[in-house]
């Protein structure tokens, strides 16, 4: 494994803030030979290499993935196999570049989050294995999002010990979050674990050679972890535009699950403890008498499991139960929909932005949120006119929302052509990847300095 003080490899910046051509590196525990074929073989594309690490393996983060391979960069992209939500496109695609790689690292058990001990166990052990896979591709650069805080720090502290550059890529405040949870099911203890996941996560972040937001919602609490501007970049997340082509009501997937004929609710991701299955139930009896209407659920998590069981107990005919779906039908789940719908509790507040309300944009289908009036997503959702936002856990507006969006087929066209344009115009790849590149330049640059 490489020193700090040997690893020299860098993008290099330049005026129109994309990354030129990495400096050579130094030995690295491979032949010497080896070594100079691939520094010169690098040098020659203009590339990086650049580990991607997204636990969640998410749609949109592997798109970023495959365009810096396409621009010439050695990609490699890690995710926890056995995490249950919704993914992308987790297999080498016909026209992926060579320099694209996909690494699932297995802990070779289920993972469950309902024993708060197992969980932290799985979540150590995961932080193990990631942190030696991901040293032995030997990165440049190493972006991590995502991720339990136990199994990040092991990442951080492996790609720090090896000299390259880690960027924590924050797409929540897990500790927030964390203390939030804990204290509410263990009252006394939850409290003091919630001040040691907070000690862990500033930490962190104090550490790392930049820090990628996803909001600008999340830099006063930053500060307050004692986090400089100058290490922050907030690159907002985006929909993979790409991967999620506009389909028909009537494509194959909706006609397999008799949902082509129906008005179609489609709740479509993790429905974990910060999203309210009581609202999906909400919506069953309001359309209880309804016979054209169906509640689909595609999902995974606590929460689902709980919509489950309350099911078997008192059955509701227009609910629809799915697994999660696979990225190749996913566009066509979302053209069966006639209203997409997203739910985020009041504990998330400003720090946790569903990727789901950016994929469904890209579905070109109205939108029925429920969320904190502060949360990004209900901004969104506002400023692209892409569908109605109610507050969360306002049972009786939500409701009285999906009855509008129900009887005014001209306001579901509208917001549904209003959320795709959105999508269209911004959430282009090619501009979000110069922007990942200029922030890669700038970490690698701190981190020869930290060396010097």
């Amino acid at each position: 494994m490489r020193s700090e003080n040997t690893r020299t490899a860098t993008f290099q910046s330049r005026s129109d803030g994309r990354a030129a051509s990495p400096r050579p590196r130094e030995h690295s525990g491979r032949s010497h030979l080896t070594e100079v074929d691939t520094r010169s073989a690098r040098k020659t594309r203009g590339s990086s290499r650049i580990a991607i690490h997204d636990y969640c393996g998410h749609p949109f983060q592997f798109e970023l993935s495959r365009e810096l391979a396409r621009r010439g960069h050695e990609v490699r992209h890690f995710f926890f196999a056995e995490d249950m939500g919704p993914k992308g496109n987790t297999q080498r695609l016909p026209d992926d570049p060579a320099n694209f790689t996909v690494e699932p690292i297995s802990i070779g058990r289920a993972y469950s989050k309902q024993n708060l001990i197992r969980r932290r166990a799985a979540d150590i052990l995961y932080g193990e294995l990631a942190s030696q896979r991901i040293a032995a591709f030997e990165p440049d650069v190493t972006i991590s999002g995502n991720t339990p805080l136990e199994a990040q720090a092991a990442i951080l502290k492996s790609v720090r010990r090896s000299g390259s550059s880690f960027l924590f890529w924050m797409q929540d405040f897990y500790s927030l979050a964390a203390a939030k949870i804990l204290g509410r099911k263990l009252p006394v203890v939850g409290h003091a674990i919630g001040a040691y996941y907070r000690h862990l996560e500033a930490s962190m972040l104090r550490q790392s050679d930049g820090v990628v937001l996803c909001s600008d919602d999340f830099k006063p609490a930053l500060k307050s972890f004692g986090v400089t501007d100058d290490a922050i970049d907030v690159i907002p997340n985006w929909g993979a535009l790409d991967t999620l082509p506009l389909r028909r009501k009537d494509n194959a997937w909706a006609m397999q699950h008799g949902l082509s004929d129906k008005f179609v609710f489609l709740y479509s991701g993790t429905l974990a403890l910060k999203h309210n299955p009581d609202l999906l139930w909400a919506l069953a009896e309001r359309f209880e008498n309804d016979p054209d209407v169906v509640i689909a659920v595609a999902a995974s998590g606590v929460s689902y499991d709980t919509l489950k069981a309350r099911n078997t107990e008192q059955p509701k005919s227009n609910l629809l139960f799915l697994p999660l779906q696979p990225m190749e039908v996913f566009p066509d789940a979302l053209g069966a929909a006639d209203v997409l719908v997203a739910l985020l509790e009041n504990d998330a507040g400003p720090f946790s932005v569903p990727s789901k309300v950016l994929s469904y944009l890209c579905g070109g289908r109205p939108i029925l949120l429920s969320a904190p009036t502060s949360n990004l997503s209900v901004r969104l959702v506002q400023k692209a006119s892409a569908g109605l936002c109610v507050s969360a856990g306002d049972r009786e507006a939500f409701v009285a929302a999906a009855a509008r969006l129900r009887n005014e087929p001209q306001t579901c066209t509208s917001c549904g052509a209003a959320g795709r344009a959105y999508a269209e115009n911004a959430f282009d790849i090619s501009n979000v990847a110069d922007r990942f590149e200029a922030t890669f330049a700038r970490a690698i640059t701190r981190t020869i300095a930290r060396a010097a």
